[in-house]
């Protein structure tokens, strides 16, 4: 089928403001939107920029937004989406060129929040056990591949960069609720301040947006419940 593929398309070293690129491809059915974009990009204009890698949902390097709704390219397939597709860059970040955006700031908040198992107490002699009951409540937040989707989406994301923002809040949980962390503490005093977890103001556009299924606006929930409870 011949797929209409139309793209917003930014090259600072020579653009003043963006435009649309709009290219016809022959793509079947099946294939997903990454692979009529590598068509694009092998076989009409090599000058079209954009990030993937594993290609399979795993390493969430290729998010953008794809008719109008964040999503991985790698998992969407061109036969729901019919025959005219439009991709933009992941919105509320700088774009570096085409559908490729600055990251930094994103991982620079990933890292604010201490993403590591934090322990005062002497290792065991083997593991730190735990039952699968409390393995349970932090599973879906491991989930996270830190692809952005969720953050880009957040209507508080894009009014205060500052914002820690959802993707950072889901990976903070992911700590907060094991039971083998002892740093929980210090996430508590990070994700309660003025540009932390009370930011959220419930609007699960975060929801919509994961490719990967997660309760974020869940996940935030439990945070703010962390910080009242640890504050009582």
């Amino acid at each position: 089928m011949e797929t209409r593929f139309k793209i917003k398309r930014f090259n600072p070293e020579k653009d003043e403001k963006s435009y649309w690129g709009e290219y016809d491809v022959e793509v079947e059915p099946t294939d997903r939107v990454l692979d009529g974009l590598h068509l694009i990009k092998w076989y009409q204009d090599g000058t079209l920029t954009l990030r993937r890698s594993c290609g399979h949902g795993i390493c969430g390097s290729d998010a953008m937004v794809i008719n109008g709704v964040n999503r991985l390219a790698c998992k969407v397939l061109i036969k729901d989406l019919g025959k005219s597709i439009t991709v933009e860059p992941m919105r509320g970040f700088r774009v570096i060129k085409d559908l490729v955006v600055d990251m930094k700031g994103f991982f620079e908040k990933y890292r604010s929040i201490k993403p590591y198992l934090i322990t005062d107490t002497p290792p065991p002699e083997k593991e730190r056990l735990q039952s699968p009951e409390e393995r349970e409540r932090f599973d879906g937040s491991t989930k996270c591949i830190l692809c952005g989707a969720c953050t880009t989406a957040c209507p508080s994301f894009w009014a205060d960069k500052e914002y820690v923002g959802p993707a950072a809040i889901v990976q903070a949980h992911r700590f907060l609720m094991d039971s083998r962390d002892e740093g929980k503490k210090v996430r508590l005093e990070i994700l309660g301040d003025r540009e932390g977890v009370w930011r959220c103001r419930t609007i699960f556009n975060c929801i919509e947006a994961c490719p990967r299924d997660i309760d974020v606006a869940g996940a935030i929930a439990d945070v703010k419940r962390a910080i009242l409870f640890n504050k009582s």
